[in-house]
């Protein structure tokens, strides 16, 4: 029987609604995962006040930058030799914080 077309309108129109509802899927999971993150931060700021992005230097004199790169060096050699898996998962997560707040510094000191 040859294919009238309809077939493959049909097919074409269900996989477009599949790719649709796999970025929607994407979208709602990206959005939960970034406000986690962002939560963390907010609550470690009132917790610690601003200093990741105001180091208080009483024994470093790095600046928030360098201090920032310093502390992601930590998360990713405790990464490095402890692999991730449950009991790791808040250094993924502390890592994915320094990120942005490397990101908020760099933003502050103009680069």
């Amino acid at each position: 029987m040859i294919n009238s077309g309809k077939e493959w309108d049909h097919m074409d129109t269900k996989n477009i609604n599949k790719e649709i509802d796999l970025h929607k899927q994407f979208a709602a999971d990206l959005d939960i995962e970034v406000t986690k993150i962002a939560d963390l931060l907010k609550a470690k700021n009132l917790a610690y006040g601003n200093s990741a992005l105001e180091p208080l230097n009483v024994f470093s004199k790095l600046d928030a930058v360098e201090s920032l790169l310093v502390r992601m060096d930590d998360k990713i050699a405790r990464i490095r030799n402890r692999g991730i898996y449950d009991e790791t998962e808040d250094t993924v997560d502390d890592l994915i914080g320094y990120l942005f707040l490397l990101k908020l510094a760099l933003l502050k000191k103009g680069a």
